[in-house]
């Protein structure tokens, strides 16, 4: 059976992979911009106080923390991820899931190492350097992408875009960033997700064509 027509296909989709991933990095990068230029952004200052009222979310919004961040999310989500894929039988949807994931956490260190954003002055938790992008609302808009990628349904997509929602929230909601820095974050994250499944397109299509058959 020839293979030309799944080729073919692959590299289209491959393509519309990294478009829409270099786009959304871009935006990430115009916003980044914007905060440099104009330090106090009245929507950031709006919503900061706005969250401030939902605080019956707060025991929510710190697991989210814990969850979002930290060793947890760096090495236990991703290692989780790798177990299922490899349990599937699917070893290039194992690296697909390690790169993506490495590469998210490394954007997003090196986009606050270059904008140094201060934190909202009334953080309630404990967090590293730089507010700018979140690296929570990152990890989850990556997460969500892999999965959608690995998993093409829709409800895998709404799951995932309401957990990117859910942990924008939190994060300000908990007063660890601005709301600008939770959009960046999840254009960030989604942005290198699609660049990195770019690379992977062909491979992932031809492995999800075998365990099909």
């Amino acid at each position: 059976m020839s293979t030309a027509p799944v080729d073919e296909q692959s590299t289209t989709i491959a393509l519309q992979r990294l478009v829409i991933g270099v786009v959304l990095i871009g935006v990430a990068l115009v916003i980044g911009v914007l905060v440099v230029v104009e330090a106090d952004i009245d929507l950031d200052e709006w919503w900061n106080g706005f969250v401030a009222f939902f605080l019956f979310a707060q025991p929510l919004s710190l697991a989210m923390n814990f969850l979002g961040g930290g060793w947890f999310a760096t090495f236990v989500i991703p290692l989780g991820g790798v177990a299922v894929m490899l349990a599937l039988r699917r070893p290039w949807g194992a690296l697909f899931v390690v790169v993506a994931s490495a590469a998210s956490a490394a954007g997003v260190q090196l986009l606050k190492a270059i904008f140094g954003r201060a934190r909202p002055e009334d953080m309630i938790v404990v967090s590293d350097h730089g507010s700018f992008p979140s690296g929570h609302t990152a990890n989850a808009a990556t997460i969500a992408v892999i999965a959608v990628v690995l998993f093409p349904r829709v409800w895998v997509a709404i799951v995932g875009a309401a957990w990117v929602l859910a942990m924008a929230f939190s994060r300000t909601q908990v007063h660890a960033h601005w709301l600008s820095d939770t959009v960046a974050g999840a254009l960030v994250g989604a942005g290198v997700a699609l660049i990195i499944a770019a690379a992977f397109t062909a491979r992932l299509n031809r492995e999800r064509e075998r365990i099909g058959r």
